[in-house]
């Protein structure tokens, strides 16, 4: 028998059982639900096929199609499925839980599978995602020069038992032109929205969230405008760290990364660097002073979060001074700060 669950049912249940996504490849890399694997009943192409024989000829030639295109792969779908889901059971979607995942779960079933499909399919879970961008959050902003380990006391925050959204892992970029640390792939815009707004649904609002200070925009992936709203008008816990603190720590992170890659992001600002702080950041980079390189940088990172920071109403903002980059020690500080404000 092949259950048809609800979103919130299918999203707790798939947290211990193998989704399967039936969608083409394309639709798949363009988003898809968080820990899902794609099995696609038609290639890209035969998507297209078969959708046009579908507005062209009605219904049932396009399912007849269908299964002319499919019959030589479903042993290869169901080999597929036993060995990524050896306990038999299976969750099965495709984009509006419609014919490809019934067909899927149809074989799965026959086969011996215990298997179960999305009420709504994938498009109920996009709008489920949406939703979230709609609500109202207890944000609390957590600001600071670039350097002072707003992530690192973000997660331990987070280990003292405070909630947290962290923007940088879910864009998989760092913020800044040197964000992708010549290594992260960032997620496209939709599947970002996506698990930022499964993220958002799965939090208490009564209880405040900390999320650090951004640019509306992450790498390439925009923050959805209400979110971004709300961020702008939230209260701000402004870090002050002594720059020495802050140049050591990102040296530890940047320092060792590929020297063409930094002076290809160097270059990415070099108009807002100007040419006499491009050259002199190049040069540092090519000597091996890693540090003098980060020191130039971050004379305009500097000045770009302050203005940033002047946009702020400012009786949200409030500073606190900390002595040294220690992340476990600093979060346990800012919680006691803000019980104060």
């Amino acid at each position: 028998m092949i259950k048809k669950l609800a979103l919130l049912e299918f999203l707790e249940k798939a947290k211990t059982t193998l989704v399967v996504d039936v969608r083409t490849p394309l639709e798949f890399a363009q988003s898809h639900i968080p820990g899902a694997v794609n099995i696609p009943i038609f290639s890209n192409e035969e998507r297209v096929i078969v959708g046009t024989a579908y507005k062209q000829q009605g219904r049932q030639p396009a399912i007849l199609l269908g299964f002319e295109i499919t019959g030589p792969k479903w042993a290869d779908f169901i080999r597929q499925a036993e060995i990524l889901a050896p306990d038999k059971n299976i969750f099965v979607h495709c984009w509006r839980g419609g014919m490809r995942s019934g067909a899927m779960a149809w074989a799965f079933n026959l086969y011996g599978f215990n298997v179960a499909t999305l009420e709504g399919g994938y498009k109920a879970f996009r709008r489920f995602g949406l939703d979230a961008f709609e609500k109202t959050y207890p944000f609390v902003v957590l600001s600071g020069n670039t350097g002072s380990a707003k992530t690192k006391i973000l997660h331990e925050l987070k280990a003292l038992g405070e909630q947290i959204i962290d923007l940088e892992d879910l864009a998989q970029h760092q913020g800044s032109s040197f964000g992708s640390m010549n290594k992260l792939t960032q997620p496209s815009q939709e599947q970002f929205e996506n698990l930022l707004g499964l993220e958002l649904q799965n939090l208490d609002l009564q209880k405040r969230i900390w999320i650090e200070d951004e640019s509306v925009t992450i790498g390439k992936r925009i923050i959805p405008k209400n979110i971004w709203q709300q961020l702008r008008t939230a209260p701000v816990i402004k870090i002050e760290m002594p720059k020495f603190e802050r140049i050591a720590f990102l040296n530890n992170d940047y320092g060792s990364l590929d020297k063409y890659f930094l002076k290809d992001a160097v270059e990415r600002i070099s108009k807002r660097l100007g040419p006499l702080e491009t050259k002199i950041t190049l040069q540092a980079i090519d000597e091996g002073r890693m540090k003098d390189f980060i020191n130039q940088v971050l004379i305009y990172y500097d000045k770009t979060y302050q203005r940033g920071l002047e946009k702020r109403e400012k009786s949200t903002v409030h500073t606190i001074g900390l002595e040294h980059l220690n992340p476990k020690q600093n979060a346990t500080e800012i919680l006691a700060f803000a019980k104060t404000t």
